[in-house]
C-alpha cells in the first residue's frame, strides 16, 4: 500500500531493540520499553505557514531518527506497525 502523510507529518517504523543484554540476559517483551529510534518511511510536503507559504521538511524518507517515546498515532499497514508523527516529535536525525 502506498501512503503519503499530509503537511508536516511523517510515517515512521520503530527499529526493534535487542532482546538480550550485553551479559546475555534475555529481556521479555513485557519488560521492554518502546524504542525511540525509528526509520522514516514517508514524509509530507511540509508545514503551511501563516502567510500560506510551505516550510520544507527537515527529514527525508530513509533517515533514522530519534522520536518521543509516546508520540504519534499507531497504524497498521500491510501487517506491519507504523507510527504517524509530526515533525516536531522528531528529536534528532541519527547517522
Amino acid at each position: 500500500m502506498k501512503i503519503r502523510p499530509l503537511h508536516d507529518r511523517i510515517l515512521v517504523k520503530r527499529v526493534d531493540e535487542e532482546s538480550t543484554t550485553a551479559g546475555g540476559i534475555i529481556i521479555p517483551d513485557s519488560a521492554k520499553e518502546k524504542p525511540q529510534e525509528a526509520f522514516v518511511v514517508a514524509v509530507g510536503g511540509g508545514k503551511i505557514a501563516d502567510d500560506g507559504s510551505t516550510i520544507p521538511m527537515e527529514v527525508a524518507a530513509g533517515d533514522r531518527v530519534l522520536i518521543s517515546k509516546y508520540s504519534g498515532t499507531e497504524v497498521t499497514l500491510d501487517g506491519e506497525e507504523h507510527i504517524i508523527i509530526r515533525q516536531d516529535d522528531v528529536l534528532a536525525i541519527t547517522s
